[in-house]
């Protein structure tokens, strides 16, 4: 960051008194902080981050200064050493209303790199992720995600001691094998054991992998009862609400099988039980529209199925498709993995958690593996002229939501304007529009926010941004 670029950033947060989630405010009034640590591994296992120095956050956003610029910047730099990896922060110097502020920027690490953690606490216990506003401790299995990409662990390859080859069914083995030979003729010269093996579908005694399993499986759900689809119509726009005739679901079922056959039911399960209209088109024919475009809603339930997490961590979490009254959301074990990012969804190659699973859905036909989904999706929803799909990498756990109500002449950012029309708490702002209302930092950081720097809307208590009592309303 440049110094004029620093000026700039305190200007503006003076202005707006507000912060991001990437943002951290200290006023080292007495020097640098005892620790940084928190913070330098959850902006580094994140998205990156700014550590602001001299701005006191408590008094309002008010510029303090520090007094031993060369002391801190000596400071920071001993305690980011003691970080594995190290953190390297770029420091910037400047002046405002004559006192000094320090900023030290931590650039996101490598997906190969993290989790970065605190040497002091060990990885277990001093790895940190940016929730909202906050350093939170990184659980058990978001630190297993990150090893498990570092080190290549093969989730998919693993074997049960409970289960043996004959839980396979061999009639459609030998069907995929005809496919798969078909479509790549020099698999003729290999044995069939030699195919089974290299498709991933056994180990190399013969055992069957959990990729053999949730594909050719006479009844996968052995392997753990949980590896399949929990599937509800919610009865009112929160999940497990009663209603008022009592019912919390108005239906509620588990679907089972091997990915192929929960793919079919899944599909099956949301075209019954979304509504369709009709309308008369200008030649007089009749035409059925679905509440929601089908090709989006197969390619969400396909990507959870070939994407999910199928590691001893998740594989008593199923993947879960909610339907609500204004929208469907579609949830599955396990995030973004490797170095795939919300922002580069569907726009570039990426990391595939398991390969074979793929692979043996692209021989079936099922999938295409080119990296099509995401825009088709987009695609679909825009046809159909919808919102925007909302695709949402939470703690261990990849959501995307698709609404039901029309897009063209009412977005988001225009609903957003009209529903603060009268003024709004942030957690009544964030479940109006399908947010987690407990947890609505992401949801005001992206939508909210942008909208009070363009003066679309204002903070009802500028000076106290963090107030309990804090509303947001249209200007």
């Amino acid at each position: 960051m440049r110094e004029s670029e620093l000026k700039a950033l305190i200007t503006k947060i003076i202005d707006k008194k507000t912060e991001t989630l990437n943002m951290e405010f200290k006023s080292a009034k007495e020097g640098s902080p005892e620790k940084l640590y928190d913070t330098f591994s959850s902006f580094s296992n994140t998205s990156g981050g700014i550590i602001l120095f001299g701005i006191d956050e408590k008094a309002g956003y008010k510029v303090c200064g520090i007094k031993n610029p060369e002391m801190l910047e000596k400071k920071i730099v001993e305690q980011a050493k003691e970080m594995e990896p190290v953190v390297r922060p770029i420091i910037t110097l400047c002046e405002y209303d004559g006192k000094t502020v320090m900023s030290a920027e931590i650039v996101e690490m490598e997906a190969i790199n993290k989790p970065c953690y605190y040497l002091g606490k060990g990885k277990s216990r001093g790895s940190y992720i940016r929730v909202g506003e906050a350093d939170l401790p990184m659980t058990e299995y978001e630190i297993y995600s990150y090893d498990s990409f570092k080190y290549k662990t093969e989730d998919e390859l693993r074997t049960s001691s409970r289960l043996d080859g004959s839980i396979l069914d061999t009639i459609q083995m030998d069907g995929f094998f005809a496919k798969a030979v078909s479509l790549k003729p020099n698999l003729v010269n290999l044995d069939k054991k030699s195919l089974i093996t290299l498709s991933g579908l056994t180990d190399k005694d013969g055992r069957p992998t959990v990729c053999g399993i949730m594909m050719f499986g006479k009844y996968p759900q052995y392997l753990s009862p949980n590896l399949d689809i929990v599937a509800v119509v919610c009865a009112t726009d929160k999940y497990a609400e009663e209603s008022e005739s009592g019912e919390r679901f108005i239906v509620n079922k588990r679907l089972d099988g091997t990915i192929p056959q929960m793919l079919e039911t899944a599909i099956a399960f949301v075209n019954q039980n979304m509504a369709t209209s009709t309308v008369i088109d200008e030649t007089g024919h009749r035409k059925d529209i679905s509440e929601y475009p089908i090709k989006a809603i197969r390619e969400i339930i396909l990507n959870a199925l070939i994407h999910r997490d199928y590691s001893i961590h998740t594989e008593n979490e199923p993947i879960r498709i909610e339907m609500y009254p204004d929208r469907i959301e579609i949830s599955n074990p396990g995030g973004l993995y490797g170095r795939l990012t919300l922002e580069e969804l569907g726009k570039s190659r990426s990391d595939v958690r398991n390969p074979f699973i793929a692979a043996a859905m692209e021989i079936l036909n099922q999938s295409e593996n080119r990296y099509s989904g995401i825009p088709t999706i987009y695609s679909e929803m825009k046809k159909a002229e919808l919102m925007e799909p909302k695709f949402e990498n939470l703690r261990g756990k990849f959501k995307v939501t698709l609404f039901n109500k029309k897009a063209s002449g009412n977005d988001l950012r225009q609903m957003i304007i009209d529903f603060c029309r009268k003024p709004r708490g942030k957690e009544v702002l964030a479940k109006q529009f399908g947010f987690d209302g407990k947890h609505p930092a992401y949801f005001i950081n992206n939508y909210v926010v942008p909208l009070i720097e363009e003066g679309k809307l204002r903070y009802t208590i500028p000076e106290k941004p963090k107030s309990k009592k804090q509303q947001i309303v249209t200007v």
